[in-house]
């Protein structure tokens, strides 16, 4: 019922929308409010906000007092000016002021997110039914306040009305601790920027085969071992031949604050505990959970591993008194339990789930992974929480209360609606963040650029659904997946602006919707962050340029089949600026094309090696085999006009062996006229480590 009348308000506010009354000179400054009200009325005239200048609140409501607070510490923070935060029991003959009150109307938007401002000549007044509108007044009336961040003491706000309320009640992004333990602070700060964009609830990815970044008390080597991996690669040994322990975790105690911290910006956090796969780290700590009977170690790979939980009642036992220690840390109502990427490979492999298939009367591994779901669903039912899963969930049939989260592109959701289940959208690969946002980006990452104006155009509803499905869908969420984050600020550059063009999607009417304008708005968004000390990528970037037609790039080289081709960091040195390489892990084979031959006499390479940890599953079968090399240690083979032509040139290995750094390695090359293209391959046995290029320089005679 309470969704039925968001949703009517909604429509009403959207007409209303498209009649906004624009009263104001027409060339009266442009607002930059993101997102986009969903009404607003500007009006002749102006408000003087002064230096010291008096915010009324009331005096009872100490959520009221709070968000007061922090909005004041926000204007101080950038603009400079101070307001005076007074409590008054009744503030209805404020003048020279700002107030933050309390409105029953319902036109303030049952759902509690929704608010009013007004400007007058005289005073300032924010208006909502409940703290939370209260608090997302509040950013708005901050926006109005912070058109620019330089210093002021008075600043000039102009007269007008808005009435808002959001368009869908999931306005998410999720967040992968598990790749790349993020500290207390950082998450803080995140959590910040989210609420800053009206984004509402923090999906927060806790545990996965390569590390369990969560304190349970009742399991002390959760976190004493699978909280420590030992990274692949040179990044894994230190200076003195030691190996390195990468990682760390939450305590309780600092959940318990960061709980507390995103309620009083109103975000729910929705804990992410996956299961039955991406658990390598939980059997690292206690292999009995495993099902073949080993003990791994905390994985230092990216990719699909092979193993799952086994389905003893020993092991329920387990997931129950995780998820008991997990209810009672989050207070929210819910909590998301995965279920993605379970290959049942191992299962199918072992004698002791086997026969509890049978035992069960289970028909296959995918109903098995069905029956697990159930029965931590139920369990979770059972301490007043609704369980949240990855699309795969549907394949062994989900419990009804179960809320899907479509990842697999939109088919999922749009299955798990019409089946009658909420839903919220979080395709791959148009909502996933780890994918770079311009072609010449510099942060590593997956390819297939996900740009501001993807995510932009984004929808929510996808083609095709019809209105009592579109009825389940209850928003959409970014996922920042973080195995080529190794640091804070990488997340934020991925993460900002783009979660700033999810927000407007899902707060603002779509008839609101206008990409030009956005950009706009965006620019004075992003400066408002680094006002906050955040660093979210620039809006655009110039495309790339070779400093000469002789040279290529990482970057600027051809990939000869593109079948996953990634930009991946080197893994030395320990500390500062590491190269980043693209390769296409199935076939790392580069061209240059178009080169330049006259005149030229060699060829000087700089390659790297990394190491090849990437658990591949099925998809092994798709890497490309390696030439042959002709040497023991393998040499980079330099092939004419193709990658079937002759080889022209052969530099051998041997000088980048000795270091994991970066290697020039150079060869002449035969006389040859007019432009060619040239496709650069390694020849080597095995695959790891995995030689990759940096760039390419083509040598003149001299």
């Amino acid at each position: 019922m309470l969704k039925t009348v968001c949703l009517a308000f909604f429509v009403t506010i959207a007409l209303c929308a498209c009649q906004q009354a624009q009263t104001v000179r027409s060339d009266a400054p442009a607002l930059t409010l993101l997102p986009q009200p969903a009404t607003l009325e500007r009006k002749p005239g102006v408000f003087h906000l002064r230096q010291g200048a008096a915010l009324i609140v009331d005096a009872h409501n100490a959520e009221a007092a709070g968000i007061a607070k922090r909005f004041a510490d926000l204007v101080a923070q950038t603009r400079g000016l101070h307001l005076d935060v007074r409590p008054f029991g009744d503030a209805g003959n404020a003048h020279d002021a700002i107030v933050f009150s309390f409105d029953p109307r319902d036109t303030l938007a049952p759902s509690g997110e929704g608010y009013e401002i007004a400007v007058d000549t005289d005073r300032i007044r924010v208006n909502a039914r409940e703290a939370k509108g209260l608090f997302y007044g509040s950013v708005t009336l901050w926006q109005l306040l912070t058109d620019d961040t330089t210093p002021a003491t008075r600043i000039e706000v102009p007269q007008m009305h808005i009435v808002d309320a959001p368009r869908f009640a999931w306005r998410g992004a999720m967040l992968d601790s598990a790749r790349h333990f993020q500290p207390p602070e950082f998450i803080k700060r995140f959590i910040d920027q989210l609420a800053l964009a009206k984004l509402n609830t923090f999906h927060w990815h806790l545990t996965d085969d390569q590390g369990w970044r969560i304190e349970i008390k009742r399991y002390p080597k959760l976190t004493s071992v699978g909280a420590w991996r030992k990274p692949a690669g040179a990044a894994g040994t230190d200076e003195n031949g030691q190996p390195v322990r990468y990682g760390g975790f939450y305590t309780q105690d600092e959940i318990r604050d960061i709980v507390r911290y995103a309620a009083e910006r109103y975000v729910t956090i929705v804990p992410e505990i996956d299961m039955p796969g991406h658990m390598q780290a939980a059997i690292a700590a206690y292999p009995e959970l495993g099902s073949i009977g080993d003990a791994p170690v905390v994985s230092p790979d990216w990719g699909v591993h092979p193993y799952l939980l086994n389905v003893d009642d020993s092991t329920f036992e387990f997931i129950d008194h995780v998820l008991d220690e997990v209810v009672d840390l989050f207070p929210g109502p819910y909590i998301h339990i995965g279920g993605d990427e379970a290959i049942k490979n191992q299962w199918k492999a072992s004698p002791r789930v086997q026969a509890r298939m049978r035992e069960l009367g289970v028909a296959d591994e995918k109903a098995l992974q069905g029956w697990f779901i159930a029965r931590v669903e139920k369990h979770l039912t059972e301490r007043g929480r609704r369980v949240v899963g990855w699309d795969e969930i549907l394949e062994g049939g989900v419990p009804a209360n179960a809320i899907v989260m479509s990842w697999r592109g939109a088919q999922g959701g749009i299955e798990a609606a019409r089946a009658g289940h909420d839903v919220v959208m979080a395709p791959s690969p148009d909502l996933y963040l780890d994918h770079y946002q311009f072609k010449n980006d510099p942060a590593p990452g997956r390819p297939d650029a996900r740009t501001l104006a993807d995510i932009y155009a984004f929808a929510p509803i996808p083609s095709g659904m019809d209105a009592a499905a579109a009825a389940h869908v209850l928003g959409a969420q970014a996922n920042v997946w973080t195995e080529h984050m190794r640091t804070n600020a990488r997340v934020e550059h991925a993460a900002f602006p783009r979660l700033d063009a999810l927000a407007e999607v899902l707060w603002s009417p779509a008839s609101t919707h206008d990409w030009t304008s956005f950009a706009a708005r965006a620019t004075t968004q992003e400066a408002r962050r680094r006002a906050l000390g955040a660093e979210p990528a620039p809006i655009s970037m110039p495309d790339i340029v070779d400093a000469s037609p002789l040279q290529r790039s990482s970057r600027t080289l051809g990939q000869c089949s593109g079948k996953l081709v990634l930009r991946l960091e080197d893994d030395a040195p320990s500390n500062g600026d590491r190269a980043i390489f693209e390769v296409d892990i199935f076939d790392p084979c580069w061209l240059f094309k178009d080169a330049p031959l006259d005149g030229i006499a060699g060829i000087a390479v700089t390659v790297g090696q990394i190491p090849y940890n990437f658990q591949l599953a099925g998809d092994v079968a798709n890497i490309v085999p390696r030439p042959a090399p002709s040497s023991p240690n393998g040499e980079l083979l330099v092939k004419l006009d193709s990658c079937t032509g002759t080889t022209i040139a052969k530099l051998p290995l041997d000088p980048a062996l000795a270091s994991p750094a970066l290697t020039t390695l150079s060869a002449p090359l035969p006389a040859e006229s007019g432009a060619h293209d040239l496709c650069l391959v390694f020849a080597y046995r095995g695959v790891d480590p995995l030689w990759v290029i940096d760039n390419v320089q083509l040598v003149r005679t001299k």
